[in-house]
Formats: C-alpha cells, structure tokens, sequence
C-alpha cells in the first residue's frame, strides 16, 4: 500500500521492448536505498516490482495489462517520474489509501497559474467519474491530490509549490496522460450498496 506522497522525481535511463511487455531501469537515489528483489516501488502511481537493482537504478518489468491501463506505454528514456516505496506498517498515513493499480487515464485539460498556487484541470474517463467528488481525495501520477471541482468528464486539484517542484504535475502540459487511481473505499462501497440494492452480482 501506498499512500501518494511522492518520495522523489525520478528518471528513466532505459526502455526495452519485449513482444507483450516492456522493461525500464529507474534512477531513484532514494527509493532503491535497501532496495531487494521483489519489492514494490510505485511509478507514476503503478505498483511495478523490482526484478533488479544497482547502484541508483532499479529495473522493473511492465506487462501488456499495465501497458495498456496506464500512460506508462508513452514513457521513454530520459522521462521523468514520481516514485514511491510502499509505506511501512505503523507510519504516518500522510496522504490516503493508495494502491498503486490504475483504474484508468485522463488528459491534462489546462493550467491556471496563481500567485502562490496552480489550478490544474484534468479529464476523467466516465466511467470513474461517480468516484469523484469535491474534497474528495483521487491518485494523480502517484500523487495524493484533493479534488477542488468535480464535473461529469473532469475534475480540477489545487497544486501547492512544493508539489510543482517535486512531482511531474510541475512539468506537464495540456495533452499530456496522467495516471488515474479513484478512491479504493468509494469502489467498495458502491459494491456492497449494489448488493443490497439488487444491483451487480450481489456476491
């Protein structure tokens, strides 16, 4: 489990093509500290595992599922990304229940640029829109965001100087993917509802 706080801005130093996969090596000083294989670090807010590491740099193997749900198919050497290692049982929950499987892609829509502070507009698939509310918390590239307006095809978060300049949100432009994770509780919620309702499969 995650929980959204980016630890660092990484990059990616290579991408090789598999026939339904791919792999990347990641430079991230500070997430492959202790690093072993099999542990999970998240990418751009996907949970990928580590296959190998040396020195700064961790490898990690990328499936065609993946590929497929998230942006990280548009990814290329010399990419910028926010990576996280899992928290620990007993930490602090310093954004909220992260993951790391993306339930879909957006688009970035616009920037509104303040003097302290910067609105970012983002689209959403449909189909996650019902989990999006006002206030509500959503998973933007890995980050933890609250959601200042929510709409029936975008939502809008608030973006504070220190998360311009440590996360890939300081850099992104219109047209740009982002990786979307909903709210895991609202997903279970209108499960349970849907059962009592007669709605979906009621298991």
């Amino acid at each position: 489990m995650f929980t959204g706080i980016v630890e660092e801005l990484g990059e990616i130093t290579a991408v090789e093509t598999l026939d339904d996969a791919c792999r990347f090596r990641v430079r991230g000083p500070v997430v492959t500290e202790g690093a072993r294989h099999g542990d999970s670090i998240a990418v751009n807010g996907v949970c990928l595992t580590v296959v190998d590491h040396e020195g700064d740099e961790f490898t990690a193997d990328v499936m065609a599922e993946t590929l497929n749900r998230s942006s990280l198919g548009v990814l290329a050497t010399g990419s910028r990304v926010n990576l996280e290692r899992p928290t620990a049982v007993g930490a602090r929950l310093g954004g909220h229940i992260v993951q790391g499987h993306v339930d879909g892609t957006g688009e970035i829509v616009e920037r509104k640029p303040s003097e302290h502070w910067e609105i970012v507009k983002v689209s959403l698939p449909a189909d996650l829109a019902r989990y999006v509310v006002e206030k509500g918390s959503i998973t933007v590239d890995g980050i933890s965001l609250t959601v200042v307006d929510a709409g029936p095809d975008f939502f809008t978060v608030s973006l504070i100087p220190t998360t311009l300049a440590l996360t890939t949100l300081g850099h992104k432009q219109p047209g740009d993917p982002v990786n979307l994770e909903v709210d895991v509780i609202a997903k279970y919620v209108e499960r349970l509802l849907g059962g009592r309702t007669g709605q979906g499969d009621g298991r």
